[in-house]
């Protein structure tokens, strides 16, 4: 199995609502992580008496790509839309991450401040809206995958 040097550090932003599709979204990853080519980080990381708003800020501030898992949960939290969406844009406007919105569930999102940017999956049908839902992770995991080597070949 190929292992890369340096590992790319992912950051999931999403609501507590979408964790089981954030969880199907990490396995169908797994591949990437075992071969070096990622390094994934949520918040269910954070243990007990930790400061979790500054863990969340810094793996937040050190990561090279940034997965916005959108849903209307997502857009109806404010600390996941005003400190980590804002905080994600910031970022990428910068070039200092990548930022990708994956859209999990049906919701407008055209006046975002990320509608300018790719989605996945790339046909733009929600996750949990296609027939086959591995068919969509892969769909989501082989567009992540391009913006690692991408990124790896920087």
């Amino acid at each position: 199995m190929e292992r890369h040097s340096q590992a790319l550090r992912l950051f999931f932003s999403y609501s507590h609502k979408d964790d089981l599709l954030r969880e199907q979204l990490e396995t169908h990853l797994k591949l990437l992580q075992r071969q070096g080519l990622i390094q994934p980080w949520n918040d269910r990381r954070i243990l007990p008496g930790d400061d979790w708003a500054g863990e969340i800020d810094d793996n937040l501030n050190r990561a090279d790509i940034i997965l916005l898992l959108v849903s209307a949960d997502f857009i109806a939290s404010d600390y996941c839309y005003d400190n980590e969406m804002s905080r994600a844009m910031e970022r990428h406007e910068a070039g200092e991450a990548r930022v990708i919105p994956i859209i999990l569930r049906p919701v407008d999102w055209r006046d975002t401040p990320f509608n300018k940017l790719s989605w996945l999956p790339q046909n733009g049908e929600p996750v949990t809206q296609w027939g086959d839902r591995d068919a969509a992770w892969l769909n989501v995991e082989t567009g992540i995958k391009q913006v690692v080597q991408s990124q790896q070949r920087r």
